[in-house]
């Protein structure tokens, strides 16, 4: 943060020529009104709490469960740190605003978190289409699993995503430096989101809404293209199993990554290709909030309540926890001669 922020000093510096830049954003947030904003701080408080608690509890059982260290639990967890993280990239900064009763952010700021709200979005979306291929190997080459899914190819298949991520955030964010923003400085929005700043915006953004498009685009397309292709391939090996009960236990391996998908794919389709005709401007703020609050709150429920493993491994985590300090003579009794 300290060495982006002289960096996107010098940039404003060097293009806002005889205009007037702005120094900071308001963020205007979900609502205006009083009696609504102690109902969001209660809300978005429960939600962020939930999100890190229930995401941080998958990511504590996998580290600590030797049984679930295999490749599905590894992208889960890497997941599950992607959802923490895109939650509290906007959220706390939301509450603090409404806490405090006032709506200002800094430009340096708001960038920084423009960035991290992009890298965590769309890391999100490649390890769906990640976690798919994982499926797709275990059912249709389970004699080949252990030997293709490798230590060394899970780790590229999660390093790979958060480069590409990264790398898709940098490149809108070194576009989106040069524009100046005049006049006004109000964001109709609870976080520095990049299709809110280009449309406040007062310089040219038709070629950052082309790489918007093109990249947007490419993000959704690649990663649904893989996940498409290997529920394929799935279905048509559940297919050629005789008993129902083969079926059903294959299908079972893939269920909670499934409803993952169509949790978040739905809401592409539904927010981006159905907007609300009586209120358009309101259809960045609903796609925000369900990706970056809704969807990773949800996370932990789909993969742990509909996963035998994860809810043994639950069981057994919190049990211990629960157990141990009420026998406090158990390290005693275990260290002694």
């Amino acid at each position: 943060m300290k060495t982006l922020c002289p960096f996107l000093q010098i940039s404003r510096d060097m293009h806002q020529g005889n205009r007037t830049a702005i120094s900071g954003f308001l963020l205007l947030g979900l609502s205006n009104q009083a009696e609504q904003q102690k109902v969001l701080f209660v809300l978005f408080l429960g939600m962020y709490l939930v999100t890190v608690v229930g995401n941080g509890l998958i990511i504590l059982t996998i580290g600590l469960d030797s049984y679930l260290h295999t490749p599905m639990y590894f992208f889960l967890a890497n997941l599950s740190f992607a959802d923490i993280s895109s939650t509290s990239t906007s959220v706390p900064k939301m509450l603090v605003n409404i806490q405090t009763k006032t709506q200002s952010i800094s430009y340096e700021s708001c960038i920084t978190q423009m960035y991290f709200s992009i890298v965590f979005v769309v890391i999100d979306n490649f390890l769906l289409g990640v976690m798919a291929y994982d499926r797709f190997v275990a059912i249709c080459h389970p004699l080949n699993y252990v030997t293709v899914m490798q230590p060394r190819l899970c780790v590229s298949l999660t390093v790979i995503p958060w480069l590409l991520s990264n790398a898709v955030a940098l490149t809108h964010t070194l576009l989106l430096l040069p524009l100046l923003f005049c006049d006004s400085n109000t964001l109709p929005h609870f976080f520095c989101d990049l299709a809110p700043l280009l449309k406040l915006s007062c310089s040219d953004t038709r070629a950052n809404e082309l790489v918007l498009f093109i990249m947007g685009l490419s993000v959704v397309t690649f990663p649904f293209a893989l996940i498409l292709f290997s529920y394929t391939r799935i279905v048509r090996a559940v297919l050629r199993i005789s008993s129902t009960d083969g079926k059903w236990k294959a299908f079972s391996t893939c269920g909670s990554h499934l409803t993952g998908v169509l949790l978040f794919y739905g809401t592409v389709v539904v927010v981006y290709f159905f907007p609300s005709s009586t209120h358009p401007e309101d259809g960045d703020k609903i796609g925000a909030v369900l990706f970056t609050v809704v969807i990773p709150m949800m996370n932990p429920f789909i993969y742990s309540l509909r996963n035998k493993d994860m809810k043994g491994a639950l069981r057994k985590l919190i049990s211990r926890k629960m157990f141990l300090p009420l026998m406090p003579w158990t390290s005693e009794f275990t260290l002694s001669p």
